[in-house]
């Protein structure tokens, strides 16, 4: 009887490239943000403490690692059949689904205990966070609103970084998930369009399986319209500085340029507008929020 093969040996290389941790940038920055402006609201300081800033980065960290991996144990039959896809390192065999589901629930550990330093509602919130962490995937398979599931996934992470200074919601911590929500709806869109003709053989949901390209591209813009005026609306309800402001303009025209380089014809520039505008995008929100809530401790 032959023995098994042996699980293939976890480098940190092949962890960052299977979680994606790159992309990290997308949600983190507006966690950032959250923090900040409720630091600002509740004390008058944009500083919320180094502890504050340690444990809300672990917890945001650790929460993306273990929805990335259990996204690709999840997915990982469609992933091995997608030729954008196959290389990914479940279906190409560089990690085991043991390995994977580790990395889990290490991951999930380790976000309980940040968010138990942090406050109860922080903890309390957790098990539904995991619920839409772990519940993404799925939604492609019976729903082209899976988008929206993913923008209520990731908005959690503004919201969250608000309530982990106040412990509790606000005007802002509302506004800014809906920020969030909004701008995913409308990435997460263009983003699937890569994938259209495999997800129409597949049947694989999404918005431009539902709708075709050019009306997906129109609802993504449409999306990130929303996104704009709601990040004006997170400026006035908390009474930001010019330098917010001039943060959401810059962060508006990123937004146009996206849809300025896809269109139903030309979808070449698809991941471009995807990873390099909205880590742009993301990173602009912080630097306009840091600008702005320095600008108010000191003036």
């Amino acid at each position: 009887m032959s023995a098994s093969p042996a699980a293939p040996a976890l480098s940190a290389r092949t962890l960052l490239d299977l979680v994606k941790f790159e992309h990290t940038v997308f949600a983190l920055p507006f966690a950032y943000a959250g923090m900040l402006l409720a630091s600002m609201q509740l004390h008058g300081s944009g500083w919320p403490g180094f502890l504050v800033l340690l444990w809300v980065s672990v917890a945001m960290a650790s929460a993306r690692t273990a929805a990335m991996a259990a996204n690709r144990i999840i997915d990982r039959s469609i992933d091995a059949r997608n030729p954008r896809t196959a290389g990914r390192e479940i279906p190409a065999g560089k990690v085991s689904v043991a390995q994977a589901w580790l990395v889990v629930a290490l991951s999930l550990v380790v976000m309980a205990f940040a968010s138990w330093q942090l406050n109860p509602l922080c903890l309390a919130l957790m098990p539904l966070a995991v619920v839409f962490l772990i519940g993404y995937p799925y939604t492609k398979r019976f729903t082209w609103l899976c988008h929206l599931w993913l923008g209520v996934t990731d908005g959690a992470a503004a919201a969250g970084g608000w309530v982990a200074v106040t412990g509790h919601f606000g005007a802002g911590a509302w506004l800014l998930w809906l920020v969030v929500i909004f701008w995913m709806v409308g990435l997460d869109t263009i983003y699937a369009t890569m994938d259209y003709t495999f997800d129409v053989a597949n049947r694989v949901q999404s918005v431009p399986v539902r709708f075709g390209i050019p009306r997906a591209l129109q609802i993504a813009a449409v999306s990130h319209a929303l996104t704009f005026v709601l990040l004006v609306a997170v400026g006035w309800a908390v009474g930001a500085s010019f330098w917010y402001f001039l943060a959401a303009l810059i962060m508006g025209g990123i937004l146009l340029y996206e849809h300025r380089i896809v269109n139903p014809n030309d979808l070449t520039r698809a991941n471009v507008a995807f990873f390099d505008a909205n880590m742009w995008l993301a990173l602009t929100m912080l630097a306009g929020v840091i600008a702005d809530v320095t600008w108010r401790t000191l003036t």
